[in-house]
């Protein structure tokens, strides 16, 4: 995050501009993922599957080419179905698969070493998916797990569907990218809903995984769209799934760069913007962050107060941060906030950064919103309303203000959201939304609509 130089006075008169949290739009079912039932069974393949059979060039028949040649025949067969379906273009297989371990001496293909080459691509020229059974798949397997791999297959292939529609060849990065991800999310729904004759996902756990490996492959801070070889930040990998899983492969096809600019954070210009990291045990920080907040939520009462000291209310045992609704005050562990909001560095172990831990306390403020517009704090309702109104705030500050969104930020509250017992998508008790996928989904409703009437409309 970024700080205004200029010191901003918390004395800025909001009082009479009431929040407004309501309206007539379609709720969403808290109880389910994009319309799925919330499971957390295993992913991967189904028990008893036998193998597609598909020949692997230069594969060793082990469990890693297996899992890969699978997840290939899966993902070719959703295709079959859904390419004449939704374009009325016959799926033509891939003419080639290919096995590599990047320690090993190296080969040819498409014109390039597979020596030390960490990765899975797929090469038009010759209609080829390729993938490292050596390090890449292995470690998306060991440290996430089958899903990981089935979403990097998918990924490629979506790739080759980019290739039988016709994408123009001038088509920048970015574009193939994204769509690629968000065909990925297409094939997942359509294992997700039992479809699927091999594999299984569950909608909690499975697509934890699977976003967990976007958020892993993705572009570093500092990388603009616009570059050569952009795929994007977590943000905008884990929207373009999305996109696919909730809207089908349809949605895909119309991702081009000016829906991209719209919507992404990323930007044309992110290379020139200096990224910053603010401590949260900061004075002016916190003066900062209530402005902000004041600013984005203008409620007819008085505003919460931030204060320091032991938790208030019910709540969850390690929440860093909680709302007392009879004292309207937030009561912040600023230790533990400051450990999450300071990124890892090299030798060292270190949290996330500093947007996951402001935007912990921005999701006990907009407990105070909910509070002024007679909604229930408690439930799983009022934990999607929560991260909906955090992204909304996060939406107010990505122009400019007491703070400003710096580059990583939102990829470090898609980390938040998936990797711990997030307060961003919690009720007041501090209990978040069983699915990551419901918990990000919700957060980039509020960022993306730019509006907090969204959040009230929504999840109700």
């Amino acid at each position: 995050m970024k700080r205004r130089t200029i010191l901003v006075s918390l004395s800025l008169c909001l009082a009479g501009c009431a929040a407004t949290v309501g309206g007539v739009a379609q709720p969403v079912d808290s109880t389910r993922v994009a319309g799925l039932e919330i499971s957390d069974g295993p992913s991967g393949l189904k028990p008893g599957v036998l193998d597609a059979g598909l020949p692997v060039d230069g594969g060793d028949g082990g469990e890693i080419d297996r899992l890969a040649a699978n997840a290939v025949a899966d993902v070719q067969r959703y295709w079959r179905e859904h390419l004449p379906a939704t374009f009325d273009r016959e799926f033509r297989p891939l003419a080639t698969l290919v096995s590599y371990d990047s320690a090993g001496r190296g080969r040819e293909i498409c014109g390039a070493s597979t020596a030390g080459l960490v990765n899975a691509f797929y090469c038009s020229g010759q209609d080829v998916v390729a993938w490292d059974r050596g390090e890449l798949l292995p470690m998306l397997n060991d440290s996430i797990g089958p899903a990981a791999v089935m979403a990097v297959l998918a990924h490629e292939i979506g790739h080759a569907v980019q290739f039988r529609l016709g994408l123009p060849a001038g088509s920048p990065s970015i574009v193939k990218e994204q769509q690629a991800d968000c065909y990925t999310g297409a094939y997942f729904r359509w294992v997700a809903e039992g479809r699927s004759p091999m594999f299984q996902v569950s909608t909690g756990r499975g697509l934890n995984e699977v976003l967990t490996a976007l958020f892993q492959i993705r572009d570093s801070a500092g990388v603009a769209f616009d570059d050569d070889g952009a795929h994007g930040n977590a943000f905008d990998r884990v929207s373009a799934f999305q996109f696919g899983f909730t809207d089908g492969p349809a949605r895909c096809a119309v991702i081009d760069e000016r829906e991209i600019e719209g919507r992404s954070t990323q930007g044309a210009t992110d290379g020139e913007r200096a990224a910053a990291n603010v401590r949260l045990d900061d004075r002016q920080a916190l003066a900062d962050l209530t402005t902000s907040l004041r600013q984005a939520f203008r409620l007819a009462a008085t505003p919460p107060t931030l204060t320091t000291g032991a938790a208030c209310g019910v709540t969850a045992e390690d929440a860093l941060a909680s709302y007392c609704s009879e004292s309207n005050q937030i009561n912040l562990d600023l230790d533990g906030l400051v450990r999450i909001g300071t990124p890892p560095r090299r030798g060292r172990q270190g949290g996330i950064g500093d947007f996951a831990a402001f935007a912990e306390v921005a999701s006990r403020y907009t407990l105070a919103v909910q509070q002024e517009g007679g909604f229930r704090l408690d439930g799983p309702v009022a934990a999607q309303r929560t991260a909906c109104l955090t992204g909304f705030w996060a939406s107010t500050i990505a122009d400019g203000g007491a703070l400003t969104l710096s580059p990583g930020d939102l990829d470090e509250a898609i980390a938040e959201m998936l990797t711990r017992n997030s307060l961003i998508a919690a009720d007041v008790r501090g209990r978040t939304l069983p699915a990551g996928f419901a918990r990000v989904a919700a957060f980039r409703d509020g960022f993306s609509s730019g509006s907090q009437k969204t959040c009230g409309d929504k999840y109700r």
